[in-house]
């Protein structure tokens, strides 16, 4: 298997939990190393990996073919521009960017130069949403009537990140959580006609925003998208109604928390999540009461990294394209324009 060579921009929560245990284990790439620029950190988790002192080290090295960019959200987009005008193939964390314009310029950039540009959505391949889109598929519902997401969490006080509490392009609950919530909504059902947002912030002395509703308007349903700080007693993640019956289900993928536990992935039982989590279904077929609980399906955020190793080598799709990104920015926009304006925005 021929092996792609790769580096990270920063060896924080992102690197250490969701980007090099997973690069680690897949066959088809060897991680060099990461940016450190205060800390030294990962050599104390991997021996092997060199800590390197800027990303001019990192970009003038012809061995690394691949660069994932997973710095503050603010910097996306001109060290994701400085990787691909190096000629390297690019991960990009979420936020993909902070602007639509910006998001637009970077896929363009890639198509020119014939590079992969993949963003890093990795809940798609969370056993919730996995499942949630197989119950989609199956048609158990009937007619999709209204769904509403949550990435909800009790947490009042305010991050140790710097970044993320200054005012800046790129804090915020709406480019944080946000990003997760819409991709899956556009994964699910498409794009939208147009927005409506209500954006706040609600704890003590916090300079950015918090807490998001965000509705997505479709021809025949609506979608709602909410993140709060302050869900003490969490709501079920994925709330679907359609004219045959109901899905719920609670968030129970276990990889984030296994991660931090630096739980090592696998292919075999890594993402299974205990039966307690599994989601309610209610509907009925040909007569047939269905009105119980279904297994869940196993995540495995490795998929996402499989997708970009056989999208440089086979030249296939990236897993979660620039033209994704730049659709979910389109939504962050709107729904910054709504909230000002407090009215619907078409898209």
């Amino acid at each position: 298997m021929k092996k792609i060579k790769a580096a990270l921009l920063s060896y924080g929560m992102s690197g250490k939990v969701f980007q090099a245990p997973f690069l680690e284990l897949h066959p088809g790439f060897e991680l060099l190393g990461s940016w450190e620029r205060s800390k030294k950190l990962i050599q104390a988790d991997y021996p092997h990996l060199k800590s390197y002192e800027s990303i001019d080290e990192i970009l003038a090295n012809d061995e690394i073919d691949l660069v994932v960019v997973n710095t503050p959200i603010d910097t996306h987009f001109e060290y994701a521009k400085r990787v691909l005008e190096a000629g390297k193939h690019a991960i990009v964390e979420k936020a993909f960017t902070t602007t639509v314009v910006e998001a637009q310029e970077l896929a363009a950039l890639a198509k020119a130069k014939g590079l992969k540009l993949a963003v890093f959505q990795n809940r798609r391949w969370d056993s919730d949403l996995k499942t949630v889109r197989q119950v989609l598929s199956e048609g158990t519902l009937g007619e999709i009537v209204e769904a509403e997401f949550h990435f909800d969490r009790y947490n009042p006080l305010l991050s140790e990140k710097q970044h993320k509490e200054t005012v800046n392009s790129g804090s915020g609950i709406l480019k944080d959580l946000g990003p997760h919530l819409i991709d899956q909504a556009l994964y699910l059902f498409g794009f939208p006609k147009s927005v409506f947002a209500d954006i706040r912030t609600t704890r003590n002395n916090s300079l950015v925003d918090d807490w998001v509703d965000i509705l997505l308007f479709y021809p025949d349903f609506r979608v709602r998208l909410k993140a709060s700080f302050f869900v003490r007693e969490p709501n079920p993640a994925y709330v679907i109604h359609g004219k045959k019956g109901s899905f719920l289900k609670p968030r129970g993928d276990v990889q984030e928390d296994d991660l931090k536990l630096m739980k090592k992935p696998n292919l075999e039982s890594w993402g299974t999540e205990s039966l307690e989590k599994q989601g309610f279904l209610h509907t009925e077929s040909d007569g047939k009461i269905t009105n119980g609980k279904i297994p869940t399906l196993q995540g495995n955020y490795y998929d996402f990294f499989d997708g970009v190793y056989n999208s440089i080598i086979n030249n296939s799709l990236e897993p979660v394209t620039a033209d994704d990104g730049a659709r979910v920015m389109q939504i962050i926009e709107a729904a910054i324009e709504s909230n000002k304006e407090k009215r619907v925005v078409d898209l």
